[in-house]
């Protein structure tokens, strides 16, 4: 699938109330990754356009929240069908805007669908429960939608992200707030359009185009009662920090520094793929990429096989742009300050030839560090793209302890034919989320995404079962009709 880049400017909008209307800010300009050049256009959403999509949302909520799931699932079952159809074109939407291949693309909003069929699965689970818990008293508990919700969605995956909770939220009964990130507006367009095709009644999808102060204008609004967030861990936590300070629920996913454990009994070919396709998919612009091997012993062998492969990689076919120019010139740099601190390049993309016709873009080729220092920028640091950082180590012991002080918890993976040196790994390693002989371990659903330490700030996780309780609440009833001729202390 080739890259269709956009011929005319689009201008994305704020989505409220059913309609796209301009917001009142200041204006900013949309590049593609892949030829530098302007793709489109959107403004900065204010204050006043926050309060008028929250108070439309709030007003929709109440009638949503009391319509069965039954009938909230068919709106999610009409959703699927429209991505489906649209699949090709959505994924061109989101490779022109991102810079993802479009093969990559396609592959995040299948990862989106995936999470909407658990959301339509919800149908036929068991949201409450009820026992008769003493004779003649029965307990039971429903789940109960927290009414406006919001989420701001970062750059790297325009619809995965953002779909991790639209369709949960949503079949839960919530009403939803948008920001998608300034750099990537252009799939909330397309998602906004495709939602309202489905039957979903007016307000209750809401997009705001904006920055900073638009994400603030939405946390501090009263009548939004969560929030969720994905990006850097800064932001992350004083994303959190700000809406729990107003009493409001928020969970807030942070960076990453994932480290792989190489052992000498790895597959050759297993580690070769699995190693280099996890730092240099995407462009290295994802949470769960390869950052750092700490190679245990002798992993020549090994190593050769993820240079191999990563050096294979051609840019705009296999792999694509960073999203910045300024991100390209910060990366490259990073790598001459690795050099400068000793470590040796065996791989090195900082000259690696752009796509043709695509010189104006912002390229980076695979880069691989070796003799990385532990604690040094390259090997704790999330620089966010291509570059993997090797730290040579003697044993898994030592592994585990290099892995363990960095402040993220994201995800950690070993490559190994030993079930007990996986074991250990599983054990001692400081993340969520763990993979064996798997270089980007992120769980299917209904196994749920999400990280610890300094990668999340809030309870639960994003997806999956345990998303459930961050969007609802839980209404406890006790129920006696009549009295009982044997009580004990329960009746």
């Amino acid at each position: 699938m080739q890259i269709q880049l956009p011929t005319e400017t689009h201008n994305c909008l704020n989505f409220i109330n059913n309609a796209f209307v301009s917001a009142a800010g200041e204006l900013f300009p949309i590049d593609s990754p892949w030829s530098g050049k302007k793709i489109g256009e959107s403004r900065f959403s204010t204050k006043g356009d926050v309060d008028a999509a929250v108070s439309a949302a709030s007003a929709a909520q109440i009638a949503w929240g009391q319509t069965p799931i039954k009938e909230r699932t068919k709106v999610m079952f009409n959703f699927r069908d429209i991505l489906l159809r649209d699949l090709d074109k959505l994924s061109q939407i989101v490779a022109a805007e991102n810079g993802k291949t479009p093969i990559e693309a396609r592959a995040g909003v299948m990862k989106g669908v995936e999470v909407l069929e658990y959301a339509i699965s919800l149908q036929n689970l068991d949201l409450g429960g009820k026992m008769e818990v003493s004779r003649g008293v029965h307990c039971e508990y429903r789940r109960e939608a927290l009414g406006v919700i919001a989420n701001i969605t970062p750059f790297n995956f325009p619809v995965m992200v953002p779909m991790w909770t639209i369709p949960i939220a949503l079949t839960l009964g919530n009403a939803y707030i948008w920001k998608p990130s300034e750099k990537t507006p252009m799939a909330s367009q397309y998602l906004a359009s495709a939602l309202k095709e489905a039957g979903l009644p007016s307000g209750l999808f809401q997009v705001v185009q904006g920055g900073k102060d638009t994400v603030e204008a939405i946390i501090d609004h009263p009548q939004v009662k969560a929030v969720g967030f994905v990006g850097s861990t800064k932001i992350a936590k004083a994303v959190y920090e700000r809406s729990t300070s107003l009493g409001k629920r928020a969970l807030a996913l942070g960076g990453a520094k994932n480290h792989i454990v190489l052992l000498p009994d790895a597959n050759l070919d297993l580690c070769g793929a699995g190693i280099s396709d996890s730092f240099t998919g995407c462009a290295g612009q994802r949470c769960m990429a390869a950052s750092v091997i700490l190679a245990v012993g002798n992993v020549d062998k090994h190593i050769e096989k993820v240079v191999e492969r990563a050096k294979s990689q051609v840019l705009g076919t296999d792999m694509g742009a960073i999203i910045t120019k300024e991100q390209v010139t910060f990366l490259k740099d990073a790598i001459a300050r690795a050099e400068k601190n000793g470590a040796k390049i065996l791989l090195d993309g900082r000259n690696t030839p752009a796509p043709k016709g695509m010189e104006e873009g912002y390229w980076l080729g695979p880069t691989v560090l070796d003799n990385v220092k532990p604690g040094s920028e390259a090997a704790s640091f999330e620089l966010f793209g291509p570059i993997v950082s090797i730290i040579r180590c003697q044993t898994i012991g030592e592994a585990m302890k290099i892995e363990n002080e960095v402040e993220y918890g994201n995800a950690c993976s070993v490559f190994t034919s030993s079930g007990v040196h996986a074991e250990r790994v599983i054990q001692s390693a400081k993340a969520g989320m763990v993979g064996i002989n798997v270089g980007v371990p992120v769980p299917r659903e209904p196994f749920s995404f999400g990280g610890i330490n300094a990668s999340k700030f809030g309870h639960g996780d994003i997806t999956g079962v345990h998303s459930l309780d961050f969007w609802t609440n839980t209404k406890k009833i006790t129920t006696k009709w009549e009295p009982q001729s044997d009580q004990n202390w329960m009746s």
